[in-house]
């Protein structure tokens, strides 16, 4: 197929779901607007986790670190002063940061890139190491900025978090960003760094006696998966309108894997469709941690009992599908209209 009749469809597509966003934004309760924005969100968290993870073969549990970066960055740029001024009682605002002020996009952007330049420091010492030890290690990491940012009383307002932050986060932000990701994945995994990164993933010493660049590609991978994350972080922060240290904790990042898992590893297609139903999913399964009555008995609302239904989402993937969804495989232009052309002549004879 033509590259101008691909763009086209794209362009179409994009057309469509702008125009099916505003259609939502007036006519969908805020419940389900804000599922959507949580939607978008999810399939940027899992995007970015699923470049090192799944396209590059780095095995990193940081995502969550990266995303609070983003989240306290776009706070600290989006709120007013008085806003800072009620939130920082306990301990007076950082000078510096009581009159700074920057619009939204502004805002998503440094989130994204002071995100980055936190995955770069951490990312150059620590991927030297491989598998479980850089897991751990990136682990650690997350662990380390909850810690770090409950302690910084006059930056992050500390264990208080930060309240009354814009709700700026909106369909157009998030679904825009999203495909924005989106897009931008494509063109770069298609790229020499794409082949570069899929070549580390599967054989760190073949890419290199190729003359691929171990160090540059894994930071580089890194830190634009920490970019990625930031965003997310930002976008999260500023739909919910208040954030702490504890909501970045591995619980978050446990979320973001098993939606990486159950969509594909090295898949975008997978990533997008699995981010979609597991959000669905989190909402619905609400009503088991709820009290329910059968009538012939009574169950007790257990707190958590969500995610002891996503451990055995888990477990049945791992088990019966070990590729997830969609494997390493997308959906492309060429494979829908090669199925509806092969549907037709199927028809016609």
């Amino acid at each position: 197929m033509k590259s101008t009749t691909k763009l086209i469809l794209t362009i179409a597509v994009i057309i469509a779901i702008f125009a099916f966003l505003y259609w939502a934004q007036g006519n969908l309760d805020a419940y389900k607007v804000r599922i959507l924005n949580l939607c978008a969100i999810n399939i940027i968290l899992t995007l970015s986790l699923n470049l090192t993870n799944g396209f590059t073969g780095l095995f990193s549990l940081g995502t969550a670190g990266f995303m609070a970066v983003g989240a306290y960055v776009s706070a600290l740029l989006t709120m007013p002063p008085e806003v800072k001024t009620m939130n920082f009682f306990m301990a007076p605002i950082n000078p510096a940061l009581a009159n700074l002020n920057a619009s939204f996009f502004v805002a998503l952007i440094l989130a994204g890139l002071i995100s980055a330049l936190v995955g770069f420091l951490i990312g150059a010492p620590v991927l030297k190491l491989k598998g479980d030890y850089l897991a751990i290690a990136t682990l650690g990491f997350g662990e380390i900025i909850s810690v770090v940012f409950t302690n910084t009383q006059t930056i992050t307002n500390g264990a208080l978090g930060l309240k009354g932050i814009p709700q700026y986060t909106n369909l157009y932000w998030s679904w825009g960003v999203a495909i924005g990701v989106i897009l931008g994945l494509i063109t770069l995994l298609n790229s020499s760094y794409g082949r570069a990164f899929k070549a580390i993933r599967e054989d760190e010493t073949a890419a290199q006696a190729m003359g691929v660049n171990l160090f540059y590609h894994k930071v580089l991978s890194f830190s634009i998966s920490a970019f990625i994350a930031g965003v997310g972080g930002a976008l999260l922060g500023n739909l919910i309108s208040t954030i702490d240290p504890t909501m970045f904790r591995f619980f978050l990042t446990y979320q973001i894997l098993l939606m990486v898992v159950l969509g594909g590893m090295g898949s975008i297609t997978g990533s997008v469709i699995s981010a979609f139903i597991m959000t669905v999913i989190m909402e619905l399964l609400r009503v088991v941690e709820s009290p329910m009555n059968f009538g012939f008995i009574n169950i007790p609302g257990i707190p958590g009992m969500r995610m002891v239904v996503f451990s055995v989402i888990l477990i049945v993937v791992v088990l019966f599908m070990r590729q997830g969804i969609m494997g390493e495989k997308e959906i492309t232009w060429d494979l829908l209209l090669r199925k509806g052309a092969g549907r037709h002549e199927s028809l016609g004879s």
